[in-house]
């Protein structure tokens, strides 16, 4: 009768445990330079070689010529470690051994020595299932137990592990075995098997085992059977109810070409498996995509059908309606397509405003702009009127405020300095179009220009603005009236307290404004 093939295939010895080598190394040298432990943790995802590990460990101990990392696999030590009958190697399953009592038993065999070996070692197997009590109990054995005790505890989850338990002992976390090793691990042993197989079946079968060696052997034992003999993508998804790749492909391929009709049919013939897995298979193949490079699958593309995916998922949870989940995924994922790519709307956007003079009001530009001088863009100053140029030609108004009230300092090592003497309604236009003119500006100057603005005096701003000393306000209507008022800094003279209390009692009509 043969053996299955997770039991066949058991690793022996260290170097045949795949995807373990940190653990494997460290123990190896633990044992070469007799650096024991009394009691070591192996934590991981079940079938990941946490036992298997225990055992080969537990008959590098007992071989004759042990400690070591390579045991002669021909002593009785080992023959009968490998065959599972050491009487030293005592194996306890903490799942239906977990009470206080089953401690108790433990202990009262610790304190005898080996029969045969030179160490006599406990695995206990899924230690996290013991019960308080027992912990407590062992607690103290596992701290300082006797010089020829070892003990090694295995478990799927480390987290629900006493501290006082972890402190004791050395811990090993066993990781995930990666998809391709695995592939490689059953590609080896269907070369020694003699048997016939699609790689891409081997693929869909070690995805299904979830990076667990025991599951996937199992899987693989099963797909010999039911593919009789020679293992293909078609019976491999058969048997484990999924999807075809193929099929998949063809899914997209309606997609991309909004094949309604042909979705429609994909609906109805996907309703006889479970939903959660079918949209497990699109992401897998989307994963797939993402490698090709193909040029379909942009990251964008792929995002949204992922976006579309989750949500899909996201209503399995709320016990939607299956049929309908699917319908409507199908349907998101069309309508994904359509959606502009934002990149390309940005682009647009920005090519619009670098096309299209910026417009606050329609006004008709004046001939002033003739007055602006062309200028070779080779002294600092002239460059500063291409400038000037370019504004006006975006935008009369921002153009004019510029002109008048920026003044040009200097332009040096890549900094352009310039003073700013803009109030009122310039001073708005100027600062709600400030990343248009820097736009300008690294495009007359240079893309690394960088802009200074120079603090202003209060003189030189009055000087600029030609503020005059006084206002005078006169009424030259059947009353007549003289207010004079002394002036320190810009202002918009119909906001002038001293106007606004002539309209107050006179009236604004025929009231004629002076300065001095």
């Amino acid at each position: 009768m043969s053996q299955v093939l997770a039991l066949k295939y058991r690793p022996k010895k260290f170097e045949d445990i795949i995807g373990q080598d940190s653990v494997s190394n460290t123990l190896t040298l633990s044992l070469s330079n007799k650096r024991l432990s009394h009691a070591y943790i192996f934590s991981g995802l079940r079938g990941s070689g946490k036992t298997s590990t225990a055992r080969i460990f537990s008959k590098a101990l007992m071989c004759i010529n042990g400690p070591t990392p390579s045991p002669c696999e021909v002593c009785e030590n080992c023959i009968m470690a490998n065959e599972g009958r050491h009487i030293d190697i005592i194996e306890l399953d903490a799942a239906s051994n977990r009470g206080i009592d089953d401690i108790k038993d433990l202990q009262e065999q610790v304190k005898y020595k080996p029969s045969i070996g030179k160490f006599k070692v406990f695995i206990i197997d899924e230690v996290h299932m013991l019960t308080p009590q027992a912990f407590n109990a062992l607690l103290k054995t596992l701290e300082e137990p006797p010089e020829y005790v070892k003990f090694i505890l295995a478990t799927t989850d480390p987290l629900k592990i006493p501290a006082t338990i972890l402190s004791r002992t050395q811990h090993f976390r066993f990781k995930s075995i990666s998809h391709i090793k695995i592939v490689h691990h059953l590609e080896h042993i269907l070369h020694l098997e003699g048997i016939k197989y699609e790689l891409d079946a081997l693929d869909v079968i070690a995805r299904s085992g979830h990076g667990s060696v025991r599951d996937t052997l199992t899987l693989l034992d099963q797909a010999i059977i039911y593919s009789k003999g020679s293992i293909d993508i078609q019976s491999v998804t058969e048997m484990l109810g999924l999807v075809d790749p193929k099929v998949v492909d063809r899914i997209f391929d309606a997609i991309f070409t909004n094949n309604t009709s042909q979705i429609k049919l994909f609906i109805k013939e996907l309703n006889v498996y479970d939903t959660e897995m079918v949209i497990d298979e699109l992401i897998i193949f989307l994963k797939e995509q993402m490698f090709e490079n193909n040029g379909r699958y942009t990251l964008i593309i792929i995002e949204r059908f992922f976006r579309v995916l989750s949500d899909a998922k996201q209503l399995l949870a709320l016990n939607s309606d299956s049929e309908f989940v699917i319908t409507l995924m199908f349907f998101k994922l069309s309508e994904a397509l359509k959606l502009k790519n934002i990149d390309d709307a940005i682009a647009n956007i920005e090519n619009q405003i670098n096309s299209t003079p910026l417009k606050i009001q329609e006004v008709e530009k004046p001939q002033q702009l003739d007055i602006i001088k062309e200028s070779k863009i080779t002294k600092e100053p002239n460059l500063f009127e291409v400038l000037i140029k370019k504004i006006y030609e975006r935008n009369y108004d921002i153009g004019k405020c510029f002109e008048e009230q920026i003044e040009f300092v200097s332009f040096n090592q890549n900094t352009l300095t310039w003073k700013s003497f803009a109030d009122g309604e310039c001073k708005k236009i100027l600062g709600q179009y400030y990343s248009n003119i820097k736009h300008l500006v690294k495009e007359t100057y240079g893309l690394d220009t960088n802009i200074e603005l120079l603090p202003i005096s209060i003189d030189e701003m009055n000087s600029k603005k030609k503020i005059p000393k006084t206002v005078e306000v006169v009424q030259s209507a059947s009353k007549e009236v003289s207010l004079q008022t002394e002036v320190s800094k810009p202002f918009d003279i119909r906001e002038h307290p001293l106007v606004q209390k002539v309209d107050e009692l006179f009236g604004i009509e025929g009231i004629i404004i002076k300065s001095k």
